[in-house]
């Protein structure tokens, strides 16, 4: 059985910066990937997203400048030679991840891994077969993916994941989406300034619920002015597909009627199929890996990003993998502060923020 200093499980944001900086320290290295190198936010999340947004942003700002009176003007993208760009960029990032991997003389297995003991793993190989390797530490970094309430399951083809959503080849005339947080706003503003007619559907009292009510107040105005038709307040009981069409019915009763809707409701950790109790590793909830102050799920077991349910973003992953291989080489003892966390909702309007909101702060019983 092959023996690592170290093996790290996922090469999105966290799994690749952890693995490139053990690497760098002269740790002996794995890196186990069962998809596509980058994880959710190098393949159907950030990158694309922001690439998408980038290339239509001039035609938000000349509706802008045409609200003040100020320009007119018409711009028109190639849906397919975006898709084809992004699937290019997307590609290349891959492939720039392997190299960088190979350069620091990290291992790159291929396949699906679950822990075997808390010394060991199994890897399902893409050619079927079954290898175990032995490891001193050990880093799981699988991430998250997209959950669905039932009743909201997506059949990919009229009621589509985010996933979907960035991979369909024509623009649809209307699109609801339910769920009003970034991913949902994101999402929706780019399809708005493709010409899609935008339904906005949040459970919650407000868009952008995890921002201050005064941010929220402001993003509803915008996406009014840009004709959104926006509910909020009102549960989703189910969709279902008629005739082709999705159709989004509430709670109370009402129902909307759209071409494609987006299910962005939330997210769940990739905990699933680990065999974490082989290791004693304990979960909560949905399967988040419970992590203690050092980020340590276990005795020499780590989880970071996502799948520990801290802060779910790609920068709070790779800032937690550095932090995870000083601990592993000794140079730091102090428990994980990453202090205040930044994050943003894309688009126009933007909203962008650090730390804690008033809200938070007064849940905390602070001033």
């Amino acid at each position: 059985m092959q023996t690592y200093d170290l093996i790290i499980i996922g090469s999105g944001p966290g799994g690749h910066a952890a693995a490139l900086a053990a690497g760098k320290a002269g740790l002996v290295t794995a890196l186990v990937e069962s998809g596509p190198l980058g994880g959710t936010c190098l393949n159907w999340g950030c990158i694309p997203t922001k690439l998408f947004l980038g290339a239509t942003e001039p035609i938000a700002g000349i509706k802008a400048q045409e609200r003040l009176r100020l320009a007119s003007g018409s711009m028109s993208i190639d849906l397919p030679a975006l898709m084809k760009r992004k699937n290019t960029m997307v590609g290349a990032s891959r492939k720039a991840i392997e190299q960088s991997l190979a350069k620091v003389n990290v291992d790159l297995i291929r396949g699906r891994a679950s822990i075997a003991s808390p010394t060991s793993i199994i890897v399902d190989g893409d050619n079927g077969e079954q290898t175990e390797f032995g490891f001193a530490k050990l880093i799981i970094a699988t991430g998250s993916s997209p959950s669905f309430f039932p009743g909201m399951e997506p059949d990919h083809e009229t009621i589509l994941d985010s996933t979907d959503l960035l991979d369909l080849a024509e623009t649809p005339d209307s699109l609801a989406i339910i769920g009003a947080g970034a991913i949902g706003l994101e999402m929706g503003q780019f399809w708005e300034r493709m010409g899609t007619k935008i339904t906005l559907i949040e459970g919650m009292d407000r868009v952008a619920p995890t921002e201050d009510p005064e941010i929220s107040k402001v993003l509803a105005t915008a996406l009014k002015r840009s004709k959104w038709n926006v509910s909020t307040g009102k549960k989703v009981a189910g969709i279902s597909v008629k005739d082709g069409k999705a159709i989004v019915s509430l709670e109370d009763g009402t129902t909307f009627e759209a071409d494609k809707a987006l299910v962005a409701v939330g997210r769940k950790p990739n905990s699933e199929g680990l065999n974490l109790a082989a290791a004693n590793i304990t979960s909560q909830g949905r399967g988040w890996i419970t992590t203690d102050d050092f980020l340590l799920a276990g005795d020499n077991i780590y989880a970071i990003g996502d799948v520990n349910g801290r802060t779910l973003l790609a920068h709070a992953a790779s800032d937690q993998a550095e932090y995870v291989i000083n601990h592993i080489q000794g140079t730091t003892q102090e428990p994980y502060a990453p202090g205040p966390i930044p994050g943003c909702i894309y688009g126009s309007t933007e909203a962008i923020r650090t730390g804690y909101t008033a809200e938070e702060l007064t849940n905390l019983g602070k001033d």
